[in-house]
């Protein structure tokens, strides 16, 4: 069992007064808070070790190397990768998609198929859009059911000899919807196709293996499982990785440059142009420690107890609806109340120190399949507690009242 009130106080801002009310943070599926081990690694890159990497041979740039790879391998060793040289440090998801996708430029042709899920984020449908426009590719989209689930029938009729890759979340930000990826992955498999899997909102809940998932591409960020913003890991097979072109070019990419012609770097460097975001490569390290320290199956079994008991109190209000409602769901919970907007709803209860995230949730195609204009969503992750929640459902209440 896990001493809540003890990680609690790992988080200083979980401390603070919003509104002048006791901060209530259930916007998690936006970004995670940063304990302060976290935010002390930070500081002390800085302070300490301040220097770029993987180009100097003076102390300090040996130092900021040795502490950025060793974040790498942290990294490849939390989602199971064969190689080190599989992992890519990134930007967030949005980047590692959006790298796969240019990648995938030099691939298609006109007629070759990408599929997409009813369920995505707009971060991984838009760069599959521009995709197909550059290279007349067409996108399928598998759609839903009433309890947000994906459709597995529908999802095996549109695979075929013309899908080349199909590239579908995790979990879904919007409803918590956990998808059957790793069956997806080998019936996408079988027809050939390479399957991309968005991260982003498992990370916090779960760890990733992707050997076992038998992913081609893993993308996630380092800002919704404690880490810093700015933060993200790619994992591509070693395989896929060689075959895609660089996304960026420019300096640590290049293995030679001349005026006639330029030979890339092995990976994952032929991957990472620029100075990256070091300081936050290494936190990114930190953060991963610090929630395996806390274990992954506390993690998962306290908030299976949030989600269960939000789902069951706020069931208790009248007119209130529960959108994604699937076997298997991440501790999200996403509603409205009959007749009124969840804006409304949001701004009201954020007077009382309570923060939830209303509207679309970049994930405009799912509110449309449900004919409403976005929800309130609730997320909570494992340093929340009931308590909080029996709060959140008494100002629901009350916003309700002052609204009807």
């Amino acid at each position: 069992m896990l001493d809540i009130q003890k990680i609690r106080a790992d988080f200083p801002i979980l401390s603070e007064k919003v509104n002048g009310k006791p901060l209530i943070y259930f916007d998690n599926g936006a970004t995670s808070q940063k304990p302060q081990v976290v935010i002390d690694a930070e500081a002390k890159y800085y302070q300490e070790i301040n220097a770029n990497i993987h180009r100097g041979v003076h102390t300090l740039s040996q130092l900021a190397t040795d502490a950025y790879e060793i974040s790498r391998v942290k990294l490849q060793h939390h989602i199971n990768a064969k190689f080190s040289h599989e992992v890519l440090f990134t930007s967030g998801t949005t980047h590692g998609i959006n790298l796969v996708a240019n990648g995938f430029a030099s691939i298609l042709k006109s007629g070759d198929e990408i599929l997409v899920s009813s369920l995505e984020h707009h971060s991984n449908i838009v760069p599959w859009q521009m995709l197909c426009e550059k290279t007349g590719a067409v996108l399928k989209v598998i759609p839903i059911n009433e309890e947000g689930e994906l459709i597995i029938s529908e999802y095996e009729s549109l695979l075929s000899e013309k899908t080349k890759i199909v590239t579908v979340n995790h979990i879904s930000n919007a409803l918590g919807v956990i998808n059957p990826v790793k069956e997806m992955i080998a019936k996408a498999h079988a027809v050939g196709a390479a399957v991309l899997i968005d991260g982003a909102q498992a990370v916090p809940h779960l760890k990733p293996d992707v050997q076992d998932l038998d992913c081609d591409f893993y993308a996630f960020s380092g800002h919704k499982m404690c880490g810093p913003t700015g933060t993200g890991i790619l994992f591509g097979k070693e395989e896929w990785l060689n075959k895609l072109p660089p996304y960026q070019g420019g300096g640590e990419m290049i293995k030679e440059v001349t005026f006639e012609k330029t030979t890339y770097a092995d990976l994952p460097h032929k991957f990472e142009a620029g100075t990256p975001n070091i300081a936050g490569g290494i936190v990114l390290g930190t953060a991963v420690d610090y929630l395996n320290n806390i274990g992954f199956g506390n993690i998962q079994l306290q908030e299976k107890k949030l989600l269960e008991h939000a789902t069951k109190r706020l069931l208790e209000i009248e007119g209130l609806r529960i959108y994604g409602n699937g076997k298997n769901k991440a501790s999200v919970v996403s509603f409205n109340i009959d007749g009124i907007h969840p804006y409304d709803i949001g701004s009201i209860i954020d007077k009382l120190g309570i923060a939830v995230r209303t509207g679309h949730h970049c994930a405009q195609p799912i509110m449309n399949f449900f004919c409403i204009p976005g929800t309130i969503r609730a997320s909570f992750s494992f340093y929340n507690t009931k308590e909080e929640i029996d709060e959140m459902v008494e100002a629901v209440k009350k916003a309700k009242n002052m609204l009807s």
